[in-house]
């Protein structure tokens, strides 16, 4: 995320001169700009000429302060290596240029991700090969095979499928159905990205928000309309495309930025009403006060459960993966934590987070403890409109095919591969290789293997003996595999491979040059603190950062300093990296502090206050969860009260 320079000001218009403005010294009042007092004095240059200090800042600095910054930041840090000649303090001034990068994006992330390559060898840190390789390591392999099985069921619509059916099952009230959007949302994000999650449930959201608009407004249906109410009118439905036809790719993402973002596709009802100035989003126009708070709160426990739900499994979001990475480069032994006990330590968590998410948000918007309840109970009629609404959108999707059976059965394939290759309580089925060829089988291996399984297997069983003269002629350019190459081409967020890459050659030059272990002992000061406050830091301090930078960054800053950290004060290093880890996705006030918070606060138009409001006690809520769950929860999957014997194989003794 960018640093926005917040400039508020009262402004008085001339008498007489409609064309130009006064700016009081004593009444303005900036933050975050320090180009202030130079476009006060720009302002008198050109006030000459008509134009306001206001276009000058619109114009000249605000088109060009990321080249500005760009420029200036490796000016700035350049005493870092004048001064000091040892290869830690060259190595921490190209860090130091990056993480300016990452937290402003003057440059896209996956370029700031890029810098190690040329500048690692220029200041003699690492050779370039050596920087290179780590750009495709075991952890990115690991992920990308991830991301690939994850855009195979978005492909076959498997995920929409399993959506609508959830949600037809918990119930209609609407407590009930954000229980329903809640646990969809939160088990998606565990397997795909939480960004194509959260776009796949806004149309579905808004859909069943339109049709109970109608019980808030006091509108219910009279007997001699009710049947018409019922079949869910088009005017009723959402303005974004729920259920987009199999041939057509509907809010497909877009990589800008080194992130992804959203093309959600709207299409226009039958009966489109005009929205009001003041709505800004693509839902539907909440009629009431009411209404608007039943949309606010369910477009808040979509984005809350997908941020909780990439924490629930080590493929499901960025920083889980810097964490593996970073173990499995500073020590050749293994650390305990892979892909089963990941889930058996945050899956409980994620759990409890998302019910107190969910808690949370009922008593902030329906007036648990009020006299007067804010939204309205739903009348049976309603309910039965919106269980129409559900099972026709489901029907859409007519019945299960060949290749969402197979997609599925893939996808659970992986995921017992993943869980049950070295479960620790049993020997998994990678240990046969190792015992018989001596080779170390690692999780990047099973990903591949699916795959590569996608493309090999027929997305449609109309061949040989399978054949029949009723089926269509399918097109020559149909391969007819359950994944094409073009589309994993277009839904992968590339930029982000190579962001865990740069995290990953950053780690690296730090651990040689020796700055990692430099920045550990100066951390002496917390050698007599309680490892309680120590981690209630950690995970303060990273909960708060992670809100103006982006996680993986964050997570590739902050965890081989902890690392080191750990090893001088005698602590096992998961105590203090798992929960910063968990901590890089627990960002819930800004909102473009994650791509699912942007989605539901553009999609919905809502107010930034009603965000902030609520995202700032999910953030202490979280935080409390996590610091409970390292300490109780913690020590009976990890044994974080010893000090662990892998600790001492670190690389520079193999």
């Amino acid at each position: 995320m960018s640093n926005v320079a917040h400039i508020c000001w009262e402004a008085s218009v001339v008498k007489g001169r409609q064309d130009s403005w006064t700016l009081s010294p004593d009444r303005a009042r900036v933050y975050l700009n320090p180009v202030l007092v130079f476009c006060l004095k720009q302002s008198h240059r050109y006030k000459s000429n008509g134009m306001k200090w206001l276009e000058f800042y619109t114009r000249h600095w605000k088109p060009t302060w990321r080249t500005l910054l760009a420029c200036v930041a490796p000016v700035v840090f350049l005493p870092m290596i004048v001064i000091h000649s040892h290869p830690a303090a060259r190595c921490g001034y190209v860090i130091m240029v990056m993480a300016i990068y990452w937290v402003t994006e003057a440059l896209p992330l996956p370029v700031t991700a890029l810098i190690p390559v040329f500048a690692f060898p220029l200041l003699g840190i690492l050779s370039t090969g050596d920087v290179c390789i780590v750009y495709m390591k075991e952890t990115n392999m690991m992920f990308l095979g991830g991301l690939t099985v994850a855009v195979a069921v978005e492909h076959c619509n498997l995920h929409k499928r399993i959506a609508l059916k959830v949600i037809l099952l918990v119930g209609q009230s609407p407590r009930m159905l954000m229980v329903g959007f809640m646990i969809t949302t939160m088990f998606l994000s565990m397997w795909i990205s939480n960004t194509a999650t959260t776009a796949m449930m806004v149309p579905i959201v808004d859909a069943i928000l339109a049709e109970m608009y109608e019980t808030q407004t006091g509108e219910e249906s009279q007997p001699e309309n009710l049947q018409q109410d019922m079949r869910v009118s088009p005017a009723n439905q959402s303005q974004m495309e729920l259920v987009p036809p199999r041939d057509e790719e509907a809010g497909a993402g877009v990589v800008k930025n080194g992130r992804m973002e959203l093309e959600l596709v709207t299409k226009n009802p039958e009966n489109p009403k005009q929205k009001p100035d003041e709505h800004k989003g693509l839902t539907s126009i909440p009629p009431n006060e009411s209404c608007r708070i039943l949309r606010d709160m369910c477009f808040l426990a979509v984005a809350y459960s997908a941020n909780l739900g990439g924490t629930g499994s080590l493929t499901g979001t960025g920083p889980n993966l810097v964490v593996k990475a970073v173990l499995a480069s500073a020590y050749t032994e293994p650390s305990g934590l892979n892909f089963l006990t990941w889930m058996m330590f945050n899956v409980p968590g994620m759990l409890i987070c998302v019910f107190l998410a969910w808690a949370w948000l009922q008593i902030l918007f329906l007036g648990l403890f009020r006299k007067k309840r804010m939204i309205a109970e739903v009348s049976p009629e309603r309910k039965r409109a919106v269980k129409q609404l559900v099972e026709a959108k489901y029907k859409e999707l007519g019945n299960i095919t060949f290749q969402e059976m197979e997609v599925l059965l893939l996808f659970f394939a992986l995921v017992l591969l993943w869980l049950f290759r070295a479960p620790e309580f049993i020997p998994g089925w990678a240990s046969w290789f190792e015992e018989t060829y001596h080779v170390e089988v690692d999780d990047a291996t099973p990903a591949m293997l699916i795959v590569f399984l996608l493309f090999l297997l027929p997305a449609k069983l109309d061949f040989w003996c399978f054949w029949s003269p009723s089926n269509p002629v399918r097109d020559e350019k149909d391969k007819n595999s359950c994944l094409d190459w073009d589309v994993v081409q277009r839904k992968i967020p590339w930029g982000i491979v190579l962001l865990l890459g740069g995290g990953f050659a950053m780690a690296a030059g730090a651990k040689e040059s020796g700055l990692s272990k430099w920045l550990g002992e100066q951390l002496y000061i917390f050698n007599g603190t309680h490892i309680v406050w120590i981690v209630l830091s950690v995970t303060l301090m990273t909960a708060l950062l992670t809100e103006v930078a982006s996680n993986t960054a964050t997570a590739s800053i902050l965890l081989p300093v902890l690392n080191e950290l750990a090893l001088n004060m005698k602590v096992n290093p998961l105590y203090l990296m798992l929960p910063a880890t968990v901590s890089c996705s627990y960002a819930f006030m800004l909102p473009v502090a994650t791509p699912p918070n942007a989605i539901v606060f553009g999609a919905a138009g809502m107010r930034s206050s009603e965000m902030v409001r609520a995202g700032v006690i999910m953030n202490i809520i979280c935080v409390i969860v996590i610091n409970f769950m390292i300490h109780v929860y913690g020590p009976l999957i990890f044994e974080l009260g010893t000090m662990p014997s892998w600790t001492n194989s670190t690389s520079e003794t193999n």
